[in-house]
């Protein structure tokens, strides 16, 4: 099997987890043995996020999906923004705040868990009032932790693990970027998300009446 990150290998590491026997938690209770605690920071693309979460749905996988308020990639505020927030709600996911330091607002719009954007030693782990942190000693510990940040997963992919029952529990943090577009590198994945965005926008500007000629 080639651990690629495409949603093809996507969708076989969530059967795997289910064949071994994990359920689908929740930030905010446990862990408890057999949690799997799926997390999305969403630094990047609200369209890469809602093809994710409806690939999730389908397999009847709920997930927490942590936007950004601060993002200078996408606006929540947006029709874009309104509109994907709803799309994850519909589709049965959480839906958190992916922080930048130390700003903290959890409005109407956000489950209470948080994430940290980039985060630094000094505060990561540091319990938030009234919210959950996913980075927080409850939910963060190496063993029981897996992460695909730059298009590397620390540790190893935990596709044969999953399937094994390996884990007592486990949290995996996972990009969506990373598996909507193509690329055999970060750099490349990250290109092709820049051309689909380039797409877009001029649709966009073309419905806006602006004159591309």
């Amino acid at each position: 099997m080639s651990c690629a990150f495409d949603l093809g290998h996507y969708r076989e590491i969530l059967e795997a987890a289910q064949a071994g026997g994990y359920r689908f938690a929740q930030f905010g209770a446990g862990p408890e043995q057999g949690d799997l605690f799926l997390r999305h920071d969403i630094d990047l693309s609200l369209e890469a996020a809602v093809t994710m979460a409806e690939l999730e749905a389908e397999l009847g996988v709920r997930a927490t999906y942590l936007l950004m308020t601060e993002s200078v990639f996408y606006n929540l505020a947006s029709p874009e923004g309104v509109a994907a927030i709803a799309r994850l709600r519909e589709l049965g996911h959480d839906v958190g705040l992916h922080a930048v330091h130390p700003n903290v607002e959890l409005d109407e719009r956000f489950d209470p868990v948080v994430s940290w954007h980039n985060p630094q030693p000094e505060y990561t782990s540091d319990e938030i009032p009234d919210a959950a942190n996913a980075y927080g000693k409850r939910y963060f510990s190496p063993p029981t932790y897996r992460s695909d940040s730059n298009q590397r997963w620390r540790s190893g992919c935990p596709h044969e693990e999953l399937l094994a029952g390996a884990f007592p529990w486990l949290q995996i943090l996972v990009h969506p970027a990373i598996w909507v577009y193509p690329g055999e590198t970060m750099g490349q994945t990250m290109r092709a998300m820049l051309e689909a965005d380039k797409k877009r926008r001029l649709a966009q500007l073309a419905e806006d009446d602006i004159d591309l000629g």
